[in-house]
Parts: C-alpha cells; sequence; structure tokens
C-alpha cells in the first residue's frame, strides 16, 4: 500500500484535462472560496488529496437565490433546448471519462474499471431524460359538467436539491440532476464531504456544456448547516436525498416544514437466494457481482446469500475459487477487483458484522438446515 501514495497524487497531477480537479464550490456559475476547507482523501493510504472550500451560509443563500433567479428562463426554454444542453454535458462526460474516472477513483477508492463503469451509467440517465423531458405530455380528463373542460398540465415544480452518497459520486448526481433540469427545474447539489471532486468536475463540463449561472450549482462542506439550509428555504420545492434510513427519517421531518416534494432512497438489506435449478456459473458470478462491487458499498450489495440444499456444496466451492481469484488493492493500481472500504467507520462497521455472524452461526445453523437452505454470509 504504501508504495501506491505516489500513485493517486501523480495521476491527479497529470490529468489530461487539469481544469476537472477543482476545489472550490460552483455556485451562480463562479468558482466559489470561504474561509474554511475540508481534507479529501485517498481511501487506500489515508492521504490527503485535495483541500475543498466550505460553503458557508451566505454563499449557500447565495446559492438559492441564483436558482430562483434563473428558474423562469430555465423553465421557459423548449424541453428540446433543455435537452440539446443535457446531450451536451453528457458528451463531454464521455470525452472526458478517464480523467472523471482517476477522479471518482482517488476520493472514493472502487477501481478504476468500475469508476468508468458507473460514470457512463450516469451518462444514460443523462441521455434519456434528455430525450424525456420532450415527453412531458399532459392528460384529458372526462368533466362532471357539461360547462367545463378539465386537463392536466405538467409543469416544472421549481427550484430543486439533491444531497447525494459517497459510494457513487458521479451516478447519482447524474440521475437527480438530469431529471430536475429535462423538468425546467434548476438544482443545487450538496455531495457528500468524502467525494465532491466527482461532483466538481461535473459543475466544470456542465459549465462548458451551456448551463446558465444558477441552474446547476454544487455546494461543498458542513453535511447539516447544507441540508437544514436547503430543507429550511421555501424557495427550494424539491428535496431529494440517498442515503441511510436513519437519516432519511429525520429529513423528511423536516421537509415536511415547508411542504416540499421529497424523494428517498434509503438503506438496502438485500438477499441473495440460488435455487437448485439455477445454472451455477452464472449465479457465482452474479453472486461476485452483488457482494463484491463498490466493495460491498452498496444498497444493493447482498446482505446475505441463502442456497438450496442439494446445490450448497458445489456452489460453496464455485465460489470459494471465484474469490481467490480477486485481487485487492488500490483503484488505480492495474488488475484490482476490489478497492479500499471508502471510510473508517465503514471497515469498522464491516467487522462488527463478521464477529456478530460467526458469534450466531452455531445457533442458526439447525433452524437454516430445516429450511433446506444454507446461508453462506
Amino acid at each position: 500500500m504504501l508504495n501506491t501514495i505516489p500513485t493517486t497524487r501523480h495521476a491527479l497531477q497529470h490529468l489530461g484535462d487539469p481544469c476537472l480537479l477543482r476545489s472550490a464550490p460552483y455556485v451562480d456559475g463562479a468558482w466559489c472560496t470561504s474561509g474554511a476547507s475540508t481534507a479529501v482523501t485517498d481511501p487506500s493510504t489515508g492521504d490527503a488529496i485535495a483541500q475543498v472550500s466550505d460553503c458557508d451560509a451566505a454563499l449557500l443563500e447565495k446559492a438559492i437565490l441564483a436558482a430562483s433567479q434563473a428558474f423562469p428562463a430555465w423553465r421557459g426554454l423548449m424541453a428540446g433546448e433543455r435537452g440539446r444542453i443535457l446531450h451536451r454535458w453528457a458528451s463531454l462526460i464521455r470525452e472526458h471519462l478517464h480523467d472523471l474516472a482517476v477522479i471518482l477513483t482517488a476520493e472514493q477508492g472502487k477501481p478504476l474499471s468500475e469508476a468508468k463503469a458507473e460514470i457512463l451509467y450516469g451518462v444514460g440517465f443523462i441521455e434519456w431524460f434528455a430525450a424525456e423531458g420532450e415527453r412531458a405530455y399532459g392528460e384529458t380528463i372526462p368533466t362532471h359538467k357539461p360547462s367545463s373542460r378539465l386537463f392536466v398540465s405538467m409543469q416544472p415544480v421549481g427550484v430543486s436539491a439533491a444531497v447525494t452518497p459517497w459510494n457513487f459520486p458521479s451516478a447519482m448526481i447524474a440521475r437527480k440532476a438530469a431529471a430536475a433540469l429535462a423538468a425546467g427545474c434548476p438544482i443545487i447539489v450538496k455531495p457528500a464531504t468524502e467525494t465532491p471532486l466527482s461532483a466538481l468536475a461535473l459543475a466544470e463540463l456542465a459549465h462548458r456544456a451551456g448551463f446558465t449561472a444558477g441552474v446547476f450549482q454544487v455546494v461543498t462542506g458542513e453535511p447539516k448547516l447544507l441540508t437544514d439550509g436547503l430543507l429550511d428555504d421555501e424557495r427550494v420545492r424539491a428535496f431529494s436525498f440517498t442515503g441511510s434510513t436513519e437519516v432519511g427519517r429525520l429529513l423528511l421531518e423536516k421537509a415536511a416544514r415547508t411542504v416540499k416534494k421529497v424523494s428517498m432512497e434509503l438503506g438496502g438489506h438485500a438477499p441473495f437466494i440460488v435455487f437448485d435449478d439455477a445454472d451455477l456459473a452464472e449465479a457465482v458470478e452474479g453472486c461476485i457481482a452483488a457482494k463484491f462491487a463498490t466493495s460491498g458499498q452498496d444498497c444493493l450489495a447482498a446482505n446475505r446469500i441463502y442456497v438450496q440444499d442439494a446445490i450448497y456444496d458445489a456452489f460453496v466451492e464455485r465460489l470459494r475459487a471465484r474469490i481467490q481469484c480477486l485481487q485487492v488493492g488500490p483503484g488505480l493500481q492495474p488488475g484490482v477487483d476490489i478497492g479500499p472500504m471508502t471510510k473508517a467507520s465503514v471497515v469498522e462497521k464491516c467487522r462488527v458484522h463478521m464477529a456478530d455472524a460467526v458469534a450466531k452461526a452455531p445457533a442458526c445453523w439447525s433452524v437454516i438446515c430445516r429450511r433446506r437452505l444454507r446461508v453462506i454470509s
């Protein structure tokens, strides 16, 4: 690990387009700084790789005001014109795929191949919403009075805000922002403090794509100050959050005070179930993807693996052999399949889960066998 310390720094210092590596919030069409900053660290070494300026209350107010002022003109554009700007953004992301992947891996830790896949996954959202914006059809409804006409017309709700997670620091922004922008809503993105660099790189490309000031903004810094500020402000009409169920409950309560439209993607506790008629080779590959993608730091990751008794031994042997082939290491190192976990707290949580599973395994074994399913993890 120690001999990889220069690798991340060297990669960031030798990007094809150095302007993608930003260290300040993007507000009202400009890069703004304040006195305080937060370190971004390389998960594979713990070393700081950037210092990103924090937004204070005044800068957040500036962002909300800019979005509010940008709303009428952005809403007034034809959906096709908004779509053309989104398509330009998507094209620029594709053009700078390698640099964006290096930035993502440097701050989040996942292997470079996974980072590229995530970014292209996000581009798919942008391109889809760019086209879908032109299909916000209304609806005519039969009326109960001969003198009236009833219809539904789709209209943008207003300024939107998105709080995005550290496990998918590019794709989750693309998914949330593209939907809002295609509908005619300016958006303020607050990325995770661990992974702001990907968000700021996307802001750089959004600026080049032609989004006018205030339409797409990124605020960075202390989560509570920024999230509370966005939730308490009545000018912010829609709010999206991806994260834990516990935090989501708190945010829902706060959003209710200003009656915002809210979208929540919370938690995850998925099982992976293999029945005895499954193709074992496909099942093992599916299990590897479900368990080890993003180093398991994924709401879709398999928390339990259940295998029907008749194929249990064969499945376990194949899975064991496949796992032994996986290479663990820094995400920028060639050939790595599993990168480091992003946060020390997640590492500790993993250790607790493993200790709990080992301690409870004997007590659970007889019950599991009676159900003719065996648990692996």
